[in-house]
């Protein structure tokens, strides 16, 4: 089973996290299967970008993006080329981290 580590997040995470979930799970259901409360708006619908993540590594091992949550990842705040929606990136068998942004768009709206 993978590995998810989670880099330290003051809200979700403080001290960082390391979780395990089956091949063929989205990130964002591995974290909230493991309390890690992350933001998804959508249901995880691929409908927004609260879920979004910066894969730090284990990038190659995620399914890809489709053209979908592409469009919708402009959208994000903090976006980097290795940014993914986390309801969108499927484990396959090799560990990934992710760094959860600061703020979401959700977050930004709500601290402004």
């Amino acid at each position: 089973m993978p590995i998810i580590k989670i880099l330290p997040h003051p809200e979700y995470c403080p001290n960082g996290a390391q979780v395990s979930a089956p091949a063929g799970t989205s990130i964002c259901e591995a974290l909230l299967d493991n309390l890690i409360n992350i933001e998804h708006a959508c249901d995880m619908s691929c409908a927004c970008t609260t879920c979004h993540v910066i894969v730090r590594e284990g990038m190659h091992s995620l399914n890809e993006m489709d053209e979908s949550e592409e469009d919708l990842l402009d959208r994000a705040w903090g976006l980097e080329p290795n940014s993914r929606l986390s309801c969108q990136a499927i484990l396959a068998q090799t560990d990934v981290t992710v760094e959860i942004p600061k703020y979401s768009i959700n977050h930004a709206k709500e601290n402004h």
